[in-house]
């Protein structure tokens, strides 16, 4: 993981998840893959192991890593569809419609916008 700036909006452990899932998104942390032990986590990033082994077990909680006994947390096989299949969902919820909103409101076209990518 890499240096982080936690915002005062969310909770950490919020933040920690997202952070984890971005990583597996990125194809960072592979199917397969060990997270990082709490203790190294919650010592890296100054934080209370309670912290790290919540957002941990959220993971756990949504099949996107699993146990093994003694030896962690590693990413399940599935966590990369899952992922993008939710991740995709939920930007198509709640994130596509007020910029979609905002696009229509500024009246670009699509032929505006993808040049705007493309730089």
């Amino acid at each position: 993981m890499t240096s982080v700036q936690w915002a005062d909006g969310a909770p950490i452990y919020r933040q920690l998840k997202d952070r984890v899932i971005a990583m597996m998104l990125d194809g960072v942390l592979k199917p397969g893959d060990a997270l990082p032990s709490v203790r190294q986590v919650a010592a890296e990033y100054q934080l209370n192991p309670i912290t790290v082994s919540r957002a941990y077990q959220e993971l756990a909680d949504e099949a996107l890593v699993e146990k093994r006994r003694g030896l962690g947390m590693f990413v399940t096989d599935e966590a990369a569809k899952k992922l993008l299949g939710s991740e995709r969902e939920r930007f198509l919820n709640e994130e596509w419609p007020p910029v979609a909103e905002r696009i229509q409101r500024l009246g670009l076209s699509a032929e505006e916008l993808l040049k705007g990518i493309a730089k």
